[in-house]
């Protein structure tokens, strides 16, 4: 594709439906011990085969056959009362915690309705009830269902339904992303960049030529992209939720896959008329997205809202060397890009769950960390021993971690150079969201009609 002095050109359409097929697969693994289906500690993840040294490599239609159909066999359609949605439906910790000692002691799987938190899609209250000595969680759910790649969505909005491995791993991480921060990024190498800025000061191209035959020459320069992830346990559900919604965001914005809304161009396609700079990259991350918490005055209720996610911007300057450094400004276009993603983004989980599931990840970790900071399970006088570090009682599985991903990037020609656009990310700082607090007394009537409802059994709608 070529536009006034620019050309725009993609990976081929077979390279496209392999990458595709990688980046749900990353998303779609579920551990058999903590999820009741799936697999664990194979090598086999839906489209793709992550091999003991952590290189990815797509999978056979075999292997994606085999994936699908220990899912579809093992996850069992919701019937009675777990075929009805709810606006507002509450989980009981101890609940979730007493249903997973009884499966554990009676050696029988945890039930999928427990693996499935109820269905709940998201978590939009957090209350202590002290005379229960427990901490309830409210939000959406709905019935739910397997889509063909493997994601288990709501019947009636597509969202995701929350996991209860997620919701451990949150808690388990509390203290680690105290530390470092939860990040994930999948990176080019400092020798890649160079490699492939040496390679490209050799080309020469001829009027009217298309660029496109340099693709294959300019991914085996640039080489293997290295994924980083940090505050997470490597082998875990939610670490490649990560790393999948990282790998799908990148190429929507540069053109690797085609948007399947409408107002959601890519980054390609709405820069090819735009000046670029000769050594600086675009780079796009995504981060938490919640107004304030609402709570009561006693600290015993809270209201999350707000989108939960929304993509941010940065432009990386490639030295001589290949490394990148913060350039410490924003393109106009990769900021637009970056907005219409923002606005886009709940219509664009409805056509790619792993954005969904990113969704669902923040939610948990900000739960996670608002229960941990303010000390809710003192509170309640609830021990959450068997969510938050009992491994032996709740067994998470474990993957082999992804370190390695083939090069993934598109190219642009302008009149300053080359522009590569290969970097991108997810950063949740939950710890910043609790931080930012708002008294509201209509919060703590909320708890008290919710607890006034509470029966004998560990979930119920209000």
């Amino acid at each position: 594709m070529e536009s006034g002095s620019q050309r725009i050109f993609r990976i081929p359409t077979a390279l496209r439906a392999a990458t595709l097929s990688l980046a749900m697969a990353l998303v779609t693994a579920v551990t058999v011990n903590a999820g009741g289906f799936g697999g664990a500690n194979t090598g086999a993840v839906g489209g793709v085969v992550i091999d003991s040294e952590g290189i990815v490599r797509a999978a056979t239609v075999d292997e994606q056959q085999d994936f699908a159909n220990r899912i579809r066999a093992l996850l069992d359609a919701p019937a009675g009362d777990w075929n009805e949605a709810s606006d507002m439906r509450v989980v009981s910790l101890r609940g979730l915690q007493d249903q997973v000692a009884k499966a554990r002691a009676e050696g029988r799987p945890i039930p999928d309705e427990v693996s499935l938190m109820a269905g709940l899609t998201r978590i939009e209250y957090v209350f202590v009830d002290s005379d229960r000595s427990d901490i309830l969680v409210a939000g959406p759910a709905e019935p739910w269902k397997l889509l063909p790649e493997g994601s288990i969505v709501g019947t009636k909005t597509g969202q995701t339904i929350l996991r209860l491995d997620d919701l451990a791993v949150a808690l388990q991480s509390v203290e680690m992303a105290r530390q470092q921060g939860i990040l994930c990024s999948i990176e080019p190498t400092a020798e890649g960049r160079a490699n492939l800025k040496k390679m490209l000061s050799r080309v020469a191209l001829r009027p009217g030529q298309n660029p496109s035959y340099l693709v294959p020459a300019m991914r085996e320069a640039f080489g293997p992209q290295q994924v980083q992830l940090a505050g997470i346990p490597g082998e875990s559900r939610m670490a490649r939720t990560l790393v999948a919604a990282d790998f799908e965001m990148k190429r929507l914005a540069m053109g690797l896959v085609d948007s399947p809304v409408r107002g959601l161009p890519s980054y390609l396609d709405m820069a090819k008329n735009s000046t670029q700079s000769r050594s600086s990259n675009p780079r796009w991350w995504m981060a938490c997205d919640y107004d304030n918490l609402r709570r009561s005055d006693d600290g015993l209720a809270w209201k999350i809202s707000g989108q939960g996610v929304k993509t941010m911007t940065d432009n990386d300057l490639i030295e001589a060397d290949g490394r990148a450094v913060a350039a410490n400004q924003k393109s106009k276009v990769a900021q637009r890009w970056a907005d219409l993603m923002t606005q886009q983004f709940n219509e664009l989980a409805k056509s790619m769950p792993v954005f969904s599931d990113l969704q669902s990840t923040m939610d948990m970790n900000v739960v996670a960390t608002l229960i941990v900071q303010e000390r809710l399970a003192e509170k309640a006088n609830l021990d959450l021993t068997i969510l938050s570090s009992d491994k032996d009682t709740l067994d998470l599985g474990s993957y082999f971690v992804p370190e390695e991903i083939p090069p993934h990037c598109s190219f642009i020609q302008g009149v300053n150079g080359w522009i590569v656009t290969a970097s991108g990310g997810v950063d949740i700082n939950a710890f910043q969201i609790v931080e930012k607090q708002t008294v509201d007394a209509k919060v703590a009537d909320v708890r008290t009609a919710t607890l006034a409802a509470a029966g004998d059994r560990w979930w119920w709608n209000k």
